[in-house]
């Protein structure tokens, strides 16, 4: 059964729910421990969405699409390539992406990614391949926000978290919906209305499930973690003034604008 969780404010208090239709079921206890519904409902437009969890850390892949790696010369990795996101990156749905001030370029190059992103919902440390989709809670849409030309800048150092890791350099949502198939799903990406990337997630060098099982035995991963799964071709610049929009069938469409 497919639910879309959301994460909401409402006056003073944050809640979730499940998103059904255009009204919100609210539930109460822990999203990831067997929650219940409270038998309160809202309709969306009386909320704010917040962004769909707030994950204790953010892993972000790199070369993880057949396509891109073919485009950019590179054969794909032996083992998932990846890097950390920090929290302070996190923006909600509708948020807006904010220029960083780079004293040094100050019109550097910001890209947009848009992803398919992983939500852990169980605690998972050393778990099968096969036992791996249990530890996942859901799926949910990601933009991995890059300053792409200050990766290089310093010739002994690639700053790959400082690129990705400006503030509200992550927006994730609308939703986490759980029981979608993700090897069925296509990523979508729309900047200013022009369609910009769309490739199916089946092209993934390391699947979902692949992904939870090798992370899992690099570090333990916790409830609400999320794994951005990487992007593939199309990914572009964004002008200062635009929209920007991530949308995946079965999750929703990601908004946000960038200034």
């Amino acid at each position: 059964m497919i639910k879309r969780w959301v994460r909401f404010q409402h006056q003073d208090a944050t809640c979730f729910g499940t998103l059904e239709g255009d009204k919100i079921r609210v539930y109460e206890g822990d999203m990831f421990a067997n929650p219940e519904p409270n038998g309160h409902s809202m309709h969306l437009a009386d909320v704010k969405l917040l962004a769909p969890v707030v994950p204790g850390r953010m892993l972000a892949m790199w070369n993880n699409y057949h396509a891109l790696g073919k485009k950019l010369g590179l054969a794909p990795p032996p083992e998932p390539l990846y890097l950390v996101k920090t929290p302070n990156t996190l923006l909600a749905p509708g948020g807006t992406i904010r220029r960083p001030l780079l004293e040094n370029s100050p019109d550097s190059k910001v890209v947009f990614e848009g992803e398919l992103a992983i939500v852990i919902g169980k605690t998972a440390c050393n778990v099968s391949e096969a036992d791996a989709p249990h530890y996942v809670f859901g799926l949910t849409c990601a933009n991995d926000v890059t300053v792409a030309d200050i990766i290089n800048r310093d010739p002994t150092f690639a700053q790959w978290c400082r690129a990705k890791g400006f503030d509200t350099f992550c927006p994730l949502g609308p939703v986490i919906a759980t029981g979608l198939d993700p090897a069925m799903l296509v990523v979508r990406t729309i900047l200013n209305e022009e369609v910009r990337q769309d490739y199916p997630v089946n092209d993934m060098v390391f699947s979902v499930a692949q992904l939870v099982s090798k992370i899992s035995k690099d570090m333990t991963l916790y409830p609400g973690d999320v794994l951005l799964c990487g992007t593939s071709v199309g990914v572009g610049s964004m002008r200062p003034n635009s929209t920007i929009e991530i949308e995946i069938d079965g999750i929703g469409k990601l908004k946000n604008r960038f200034e």
